[in-house]
């Protein structure tokens, strides 16, 4: 399988250059467990959705520390067939969640976001779930809509989205759940994100 993300950062200051290298300092733990390129667009993450995920929401809170209203996209894909297999995107929460129902998966993902850190940032997501080439993709993403109202952060429905608020640790947590555990294990699964902090228009 094939575990990646195309991440892109935008800080609403004259002093984008700064925050985005604060966020990208963020990023140095991971260069050992995750490929990472960043370009003049964006910042290719490969590997396993642990570290995956982990550094994605480390990028954001380090950002989001600051003052500044920042923002970030980020598209997110697993089991894309136009993409080779990569041995460093093992993930055994896939593996186990071929055995298990939607009820069980909406249970354990509950209880990944009681037991996420708490990083003292809060931040605003809004995204969508998409789930490729499966019959019962509707099935599925109902199942994750079901978790995400009884998660602790989410804020509400909007057409196409699903909009959740909180502290970045359970925020991203929730991502993850809803990446790892609704649609099949062995399928194209995609989602996409903006995440923002710090918005004037919260004031």
């Amino acid at each position: 399988m094939f575990i990646g993300a195309q991440v892109s950062l935008y800080p609403m200051t004259s002093d984008f250059v700064d925050v985005i290298t604060t966020g990208l300092d963020a990023l140095s733990p991971y260069k050992d467990d995750l490929r990472i390129e960043t370009d003049d667009m964006s910042t290719l993450m490969v590997g396993a959705p642990g570290p995956l995920l982990d550094a994605i929401r480390n990028l954001f809170a380090a950002s989001a520390k600051r003052p500044e209203h920042v923002t970030m996209h980020v598209t997110l894909s697993r089991g894309c067939p136009g993409e080779p297999d990569d041995p460093s995107c093992r993930c055994d929460t896939l593996e186990r969640a071929q055995d298990q129902s939607i009820a069980e998966r909406q249970e354990l993902a509950a209880q990944a976001v009681k037991d996420a850190p708490d990083l003292g940032v809060g931040i605003d997501v809004q995204f969508s779930l998409y789930v490729m080439g499966a019959g019962g993709h509707m099935d599925e993403i109902y199942g994750c809509i079901e978790f995400l109202k009884t998660s602790g952060t989410f804020f509400a429905s909007k057409n196409f989205c699903t909009r959740l608020r909180g502290d970045a640790g359970a925020v991203f947590e929730t991502l993850r759940q809803a990446f790892l555990r609704f649609g099949p294990a062995e399928g194209h699964v995609t989602i996409d994100l903006t995440a923002s902090a710090n918005s004037p228009s919260l004031a």
